[in-house]
């Protein structure tokens, strides 16, 4: 630990985690629009078609589904696979710029799937796939079977992973959009959106919005949040201009100067969040939004679960079933957040599912 990082101001678990949640407009409603909101998260984790629009729901003043719908039937934002080689809701804007930066971390993807690609020509599965998709959208499987036509002896799923992997692919409309139903087709991102690509970023830029969305955050943190590595050489290019800090630990953080980091004791309205919020994926530790105990506790398997906030961090999960909106804390919840949750459960109902009749019921604590 250098001398630097020993003299830091040491931020504790409660400070970081009031620290994150200003950033990521979850202490208070935000006015910004759905648009603006996107690129300054950075993107939305959209594995699925709804999770955008719950992610909004809990961040924005006067959100309305149909404002993030219309950004995407508009082709103002778009759903491509960018970090962590997860599906996101990008800004036009961004998908151009982020996917090229996060292009080196889908390279090595590729190498999962070396035995499954043998014999095929990389360069030419991409220039195929390009030709493919752009003469119109194509599903997975329409992709697969175009290619394995060419490399009849190359694992099919491969190939389409391949062609993902070297090629920005955007879903096209009419999937993603609300209400609507859709197949996942693909096309290039600078065909549906009419203007090229632009040149892999440094890292630099990334950084600091990264810290603007996320901070304070180590160098990992970052890294994780992105899936790549090697980004330390930005952090210590940047280092005149941030502020450091430590957590418990003794980790080193770095912020934006003048970025909010409000008192450890300010209030935390309870918020309902979608499976795989950015939220609880976007640091190497977690502990700023998850409470130990409750590690493994928002997913089983491959299966994740939507998550309730209270006072802040993780405390229960939520599911929407025919008639009701069902929360399962994980521990005991006091009577007054009980009311304080049912009162924002009334409200996310009233914002994504206007006029349909919900109970609002707590369901069996789930403890282990």
């Amino acid at each position: 630990m250098t001398k630097t990082t020993t003299s830091a101001p040491v931020l504790g678990v409660r400070a970081l985690n009031r620290a994150t949640l200003d950033r990521q407009l979850l202490l208070r409603r935000s006015t910004l629009s759905a648009k603006a909101a996107v690129g300054h998260l950075l993107g939305l984790q959209a594995q699925n078609v709804k999770p955008p629009y719950y992610a909004l729901a809990a961040r924005l003043d006067g959100f309305t589904p149909e404002a993030l719908s219309e950004l995407m039937a508009d082709r103002e934002v778009v759903r491509i696979v960018t970090m962590r080689s997860t599906i996101h809701t990008h800004t036009a804007e961004d998908c151009l710029t982020l996917r090229p930066l996060v292009q080196p971390a889908r390279d090595r993807e590729l190498g999962n799937f070396r035995k499954g690609l043998e014999g095929a020509d990389l360069d030419r599965l991409a220039v195929l796939a390009r030709e493919l998709v752009e003469a119109e959208p194509r599903t997975m499987k329409q992709l697969r079977e175009a290619l394995l036509a060419e490399w009849p002896d190359a694992d099919p799923q491969a190939l389409a992973i391949a062609a993902r992997c070297r090629l920005p692919l955007v879903q096209v409309t009419p999937r993603g959009l609300w209400g609507r139903s859709g197949q996942v087709a693909l096309t290039t991102a600078e065909h549906w959106l009419g203007r090229p690509a632009e040149p892999g970023p440094a890292p630099d830029a990334t950084v600091l919005r990264y810290l603007a969305a996320f901070g304070p955050a180590s160098v990992k943190d970052m890294q994780t949040w992105a899936g790549l590595t090697r980004l330390r050489d930005a952090f210590e290019r940047l280092r005149p201009g941030l502020r450091t800090f430590r957590d418990e630990n003794g980790v080193e953080l770095f912020d934006l100067p003048d970025a909010p980091r409000p008192a450890e004791d300010t209030p935390a309205p309870p918020r309902f969040l979608p499976e795989f919020d950015n939220l609880l994926l976007s640091h190497a530790d977690r502990t700023r939004v998850v409470p130990k105990e409750y590690w493994g506790r928002s997913w089983q398997g491959n299966q994740a679960y939507c998550t309730l906030l209270v006072d802040g961090f993780l405390a229960g999960v939520w599911k929407l079933t025919a008639d009701a909106l069902v929360v399962e804390p994980f521990g005991r919840l006091t009577k007054a957040q009980r009311e304080d949750v049912t009162a924002e459960g009334e409200r996310m109902l009233a914002t994504l599912h206007p006029g349909t009749p919900y109970d609002i019921r707590f369901g069996t604590v789930v403890s282990r």
